[in-house]
């Protein structure tokens, strides 16, 4: 093979630069959140806490979102017709 048939060519090369220059864009933005956070006073530590209970949540939340649509099933009805049996809000 041709050194080049491994290279990008023109259009997926600038589609790269676009994503490159976005990626870092929002690296810039988080840097900024992070600094404007410590300003406000929370640690590294506290943030960092914050964010691994927030993907825990969210593991939780996914697995009870599961659940209700496999019983849903089960039940032959709409997932969100189980909400109100569970207390849930549709927002949850």
């Amino acid at each position: 093979p041709s050194p080049r048939s491994w290279q990008p060519n023109g259009a997926n090369s600038e589609a790269l630069r676009c994503e490159i220059e976005e990626l870092k864009q929002k690296d810039l933005a988080l840097d900024q959140e992070i600094a404007q956070l410590l300003s406000e006073g929370y640690s590294l530590e506290e943030l960092e806490q914050h964010i691994s209970l927030l993907h825990e949540y969210n593991d939780i939340k996914d697995a009870g979102q599961m659940l209700l649509g496999k019983l849903a099933v089960i039940r032959g009805v709409a997932t969100k017709q189980l909400y109100p049996e569970y207390d849930l809000e549709l927002s949850d």
